[in-house]
């Protein structure tokens, strides 16, 4: 398959660097390297986006589960358990970190357990959704992204990868996990269509939050990063953040060139809680060469204590540029 498609491609002419998407693109491919899939088989941690097929909107959404719940299967494919019957290491016959003997999604389980959907549930379950992961372990810095098909299974689903593929470690927060709470209960969900107080907080403390994009032929996520403020709320519908460089690649740009809908996904590292933003994003390019992007939020998603891992106090990376005041 084509590298880049014509979103990403366009987004590289406009901003001239071609020559050096080319050169980086290389690094895309369709296998799992051997050392891809030992960092797999590592992480706690899982971040999904697709479309949701009833509404058509781009969510992002994290699953968890021990080490070994996600990992490579064949040298073109991940499969990811999010259900019962799954251990520390893959044992067969042990239950995963998540309570009720299921691997949690942000916004309760894969399959509801008490009937309020889950935006990616259906998605998940449906052969063929473009899907896009990215593993991502703030303790080394390091993260992966494999994008493809996917393909449910009796334990959870598996990703037949059209993209594999390693990022540097810039505006990746160091951070360590310290205790991961298998028995909480979750808190309840709130669906809101504006962001309230709490909300813009949340936002406007975050360092880190995830990106999921589409176009007609995949799905991909991605990683921002920065100091505390770096994303701003400036309406109960509308926020924005800098685009910082990075690997000249434009996935997430070009998508949105492609097709505006997206996926936020934000979450606190001390107590699990999350934030999900569903809506339409776009980049504006000004003449000194620097970017932002604005997001419209169209619904939104908060669920206390979604997530069993709780991390320590971040260590910023040293390549985030300072914010303005």
């Amino acid at each position: 398959m084509a590298t880049y498609h014509a979103g990403s491609l366009a987004v590289q002419q406009l901003l001239g660097v071609r020559d050096r998407a080319d050169h980086v693109g290389r690094s895309l491919g369709q296998d799992i390297k051997p050392i891809a899939a030992a960092f797999l088989e590592l992480q706690p941690l899982l971040v999904v986006g697709a479309a949701a097929p009833e509404t058509g909107r781009v969510w992002a959404s994290a699953l968890t589960g021990s080490p070994g719940f996600v990992r490579a299967t064949g040298p073109r494919q991940m499969s990811v358990v999010t259900g019962a019957g799954h251990g520390s290491g893959g044992r067969p016959d042990s239950q995963p970190r998540g309570a009720r003997g299921t691997v949690r999604a942000t916004t309760n389980d894969p399959h509801p357990r008490d009937g309020l959907h889950t935006p990616l549930a259906t998605a998940l379950q449906t052969p063929g959704t473009h899907t896009g992961t990215i593993a991502l372990d703030p303790r080394t810095r390091r993260r992966m992204r494999l994008n493809g098909r996917l393909r449910p299974t009796p334990r959870g689903f598996v990703v037949e990868a059209d993209q594999v593929f390693s990022n540097c470690p810039k505006y990746i927060q160091r951070r360590e996990t310290y205790e991961t709470l298998d028995d909480r209960t979750p808190g309840n969900p709130r669906r809101l269509t504006e962001l309230d107080q709490q909300a813009t907080e949340f936002i406007r403390s975050a360092d880190t939050f995830f990106i999921a994009t589409a176009h007609p032929g995949g799905a991909d996520v991605s990683h921002r990063g920065g100091n505390p403020g770096f994303v701003q709320v400036t309406s109960p519908h509308q926020l924005t953040w800098p685009d910082y460089p990075g690997n000249a690649m434009f996935l997430t740009l070009g998508n949105l060139r492609s097709n505006p809908r997206a996926g936020l996904l934000f979450l606190d590292w001390t107590t699990g809680t999350t934030l999900q933003l569903t809506g339409e994003a776009r980049t504006e390019f000004t003449a000194a060469g620097e970017r932002s992007t604005g997001f419209t939020v169209t619904e939104a998603l908060w669920t206390p204590a979604a997530l069993p891992l709780r991390w320590s106090a971040p260590e910023h990376s040293p390549a985030n540029p300072d914010i303005a005041r």
